[in-house]
């Protein structure tokens, strides 16, 4: 065990004359380095505060206000108005100043009351511009002179040299929609989806709730709105996620994969090597609060990004936690079965790609075996909830469990050196598929589903992630997999060979094997909790489509919105699938405000049916469709902004319904609202957040993106990413065992869709040419 091995640094014999102390100095050298490492990171953190608690303004402005006020005693000029007089006059045991003594402090107290003052002034002029989001309703490619003359104000009020978190106190808060503006966009949402008879229905309990209840419900939200930084984040958090009783495998996590076409080493240590060590910087950047912000002038909120290592989900009874550490500094890897410690710190520094490298191949060159009950450990975070928190209390609440089990969750994060090829081959059509759900569930025992994520290497260097949803978003964990696969290709890089650069240090201690003395009961548990998380990962039915006969660069040509093709292309995908329409989720972020998350947008609108209508129908003309889709791309357009600029739907109706349940009011408006099942539920993987890689320069750069798993029993999930100019992929899921859905067939239909599409297009295109020509 590592901690033995540092056992083994000083030495000492008793004598009779007293004790003889032979001090290692390799190990003092060690401790030496690691204090000082530590400090110098307080340092930088006490730095950072500072920096961001005096945002938009700099300690150095300070000395400059002070410096003009103590200019003014000498000159006999008083910019103070007298203050700095009536100050001097009401100093504490002034008697026991001098005369110039007094007129010093009283000048610097004044100084630093209008530093402060204009601090204050700068950061809410700064957030008065940041809560407009006239910008945003634009047309594209489009400027207005007021937008110009905003956007030159945001980027003068946003300082010179900003960190990652110093926007956050200039953030505007989420504002809470009027109730009669949110029930009105939801009936225009459902309309589409109701006959008359269940519309009336529906509008006649809208009118009821809004006259009797709403106005109660709605001033609790205003009022938590006013008190918190965000009046929906920590219930979405609590609600959504962590007070769910089922498994968070594949229902909640989350995957993205590697590079879609290059693999930089096929030595899986290696590759897993240079990954850990990007991950490493990366955490160090995030720890300094280097300005690692998406591209775009307007800010957005880095609270979820303080959670990306050291996190855990814990379970509970009746609720989870998210737990978050700071300063850890190891790795659990799982490997065949066994867990093992591994230190990503030496002597203050964090361990070289070439020694991580010597670290987990030491884990794959060892051949012992698994301790009872710890191959398929991990099965209690798949399965059901509760019986992983009794568990967890019952087994592992003291001894050597519990201290291998806080190993797990105190880790920085968790690493799986799988043993089974995966990636894209373009020679094998289920290559994308197995790879999605190796990635989504695995073995249903080879990830830790409750860690901030877990990254997942094989043995032909492709690697992977899964997610935990709960605390952070998919936008967060994306933009940390594009800085570490652009670190770990174009800067850390590795020899001809395949490995890592660098020499190895070979005094490294070895990973240490994590003890587990698990009883015969709590292997019952473990193998249920695996049967069930089982039944749910072969039920999974995935898809990955490349579709690659236009991107985002012919859409645009186009004059249409890429995400608002998509969208209109998968709603007449699903009635073509189906045979009808469905509720549909897209998410939104709503991180321009504070704690932001995420908002739906209902993608099936009036206008998104009278579109797919028109498609279905023979007698329509091309024209007239072509002028229904931009009506409908126009609308969703729109209603995407609207979820972004805090005007969605859903978030507040979500938490009325909270607050009515605390009231312990009875809602059959919304109670009916939130039972609607989301049969269809989409999401665009961003990408290009850093803009780190130049993908025209380097294509065979691209990430594959990521998906997750289906929402409905009888529906669909659907994420798609945007490559570059001429490549969307699509990771579709839905259950084998609903006789409805067939993920394949629906990926055939979307492709179908998107050529009918734009071929609208092309049409038009040949027209105008005529007519041209003429």
């Amino acid at each position: 065990m590592a901690e033995a091995h540092q056992a083994v640094g000083f030495q000492f014999t008793v004598r009779p004359d007293g004790v003889d102390l032979k001090l290692s100095q390799e190990v003092i050298k060690n401790i030496y380095l690691s204090g000082v490492t530590a400090w110098k990171k307080r340092a930088i953190q006490f730095k950072n505060g500072v920096l961001a608690g005096v945002y938009p303004a700099s300690p150095s402005s300070w000395l400059i206000v002070v410096i003009a006020m103590m200019s003014s005693l000498y000159i006999r000029i008083d910019p103070s108005l007298g203050m700095i007089e009536a100050i001097k006059e009401n100093l504490p045991h002034r008697e026991y100043l001098s005369v110039q003594t007094r007129a010093v402090l009283s000048a610097i107290l004044f100084a630093t009351g209008l530093w402060l003052f204009f601090i204050y002034l700068l950061r809410y002029t700064l957030k008065a511009l940041l809560s407009n989001h006239g910008w945003i309703f634009e047309s594209h490619g489009k400027m207005s002179t007021s937008t110009r003359v905003w956007l030159s104000l945001v980027k003068m009020f946003s300082g010179r040299r900003p960190l990652l978190y110093s926007f956050q106190a200039s953030l505007p808060r989420l504002p809470v929609p009027s109730v009669d503006d949110t029930i009105q966009r939801y009936l225009e949402s459902v309309r589409p989806l109701l006959n008359s008879d269940q519309y009336n229905q529906m509008e006649m309990l809208a009118n009821d709730f809004k006259d009797s209840k709403a106005a109660r419900l709605q001033r609790y939200l205003i009022l938590k709105s006013w008190w918190g930084t965000n009046y929906v984040s920590d219930w979405w958090e609590e609600y959504i996620y962590l007070r769910g009783r089922g498994p968070i495998m594949v229902n909640s996590n989350f995957y993205i994969m590697d590079l879609l076409y290059m693999t930089p080493t096929h030595r899986q240590a290696a590759r897993a090597g240079n990954v850990v060590h990007a991950m490493l910087q990366y955490r160090r950047k995030l720890e300094r609060g280097e300005h690692l912000r998406a591209l775009g002038t307007v800010p957005m909120c880095s609270t979820q990004m303080e959670r990306i290592f050291n996190t855990t989900r814990i379970p509970g009874i009746e609720t989870d936690i998210v737990q978050h550490l700071t300063d850890r500094k190891h790795l659990v890897v799982y490997h065949k079965g066994r867990f093992f410690q591994v230190w990503l710190y030496t002597g203050g520094r964090h361990l070289l790609p070439c020694e991580l490298e010597t670290q987990f191949q030491r884990i794959l060159n060892d051949t012992s075996e698994p301790q009872p009950g710890e191959l398929k450990l991990a099965a209690l975070t798949a399965g059901n909830r509760v019986p992983w928190a009794r568990a967890r209390i019952k087994y592992f609440g003291q001894g050597g469990n519990k201290v291998s089990l806080d190993t797990i969750e105190s880790a920085a994060f968790f690493l799986t050196l799988d043993d089974e090829r995966q990636g894209y081959d373009p020679a094998n059509t289920k290559s994308l598929d197995s790879y999605a759900k190796s990635l989504l569930h695995g073995k249903c025992y080879n990830r830790w589903f409750d860690k901030s994520f877990t990254l997942i290497s094989y043995p032909n260097g492709k690697m992977g992630v899964n997610a935990e949803h709960s605390w952070a978003d998919a936008p967060i964990v994306g933009h940390m997999w594009e800085y570490v696969l652009a670190t770990d290709c174009f800067h850390l890089g590795y020899t001809e060979e395949g490995h890592c650069k660098g020499d190895v240090n070979k005094g490294l201690p070895h990973p240490s094997r994590l003890q587990w003395k698990i009883p015969k009961e709590c292997q019952e548990v473990i193998e249920t909790s695996y049967l069930s998380a089982k039944q749910i990962a072969d039920d999974v039915d995935f898809h990955g489509l490349l579709f690659h006969e236009f991107g985002k660069g012919l859409i645009k040509k186009c004059r249409s919105s890429p995400d608002a093709f998509i969208q209109l292309a998968l709603q007449l995908a699903q009635f073509r699938d189906q045979g009808l329409f469905c509720l549909t989720y897209e998410s939104s972020m709503t991180r321009m405000f504070r704690d932001g998350r995420t908002e739906t947008v209902r993608s099936c609108t009036s206008e998104a049916v009278a579109f797919v209508r028109a498609m279905e129908d023979a007698g329509a003309t091309n024209a007239q469709r072509l002028a229904l889709f931009r009506k409908a791309a126009d609308k969703h357009q729109n209603m995407y902004r609207l979820a972004m600029t805090g005007s969605g739907i859903d978030r507040h109706l979500f938490c009325l319904y909270i607050v009515s349940k605390y009231l312990g009011i009875d809602s059959p408006f919304l109670k009916k609202v939130l039972s609607e099942p989301w049969k269809l539920s989409t999401s665009q993987t961003p990408q290009q957040q850093l803009n780190l890689v130049d993908i025209n320069k380097f294509p065979k750069y691209v990430g594959a993106g990521g998906g997750f798993g289906p929402v409905a029993d009888d529906g669909y999930g659907v994420s798609y990413i945007i490559v570059g100019e001429n490549l969307i992929t699509f990771h579709i899921s839905s259950k084998f065992s609903s006789p409805d859905t067939d993920s394949f067939r629906f990926g055939q239909h979307i492709c179908n869709a998107m050529l009918d599409i734009q071929a609208l297009f092309k049409t038009e295109n040949e027209k105008k040419t005529v007519e041209l020509h003429l």
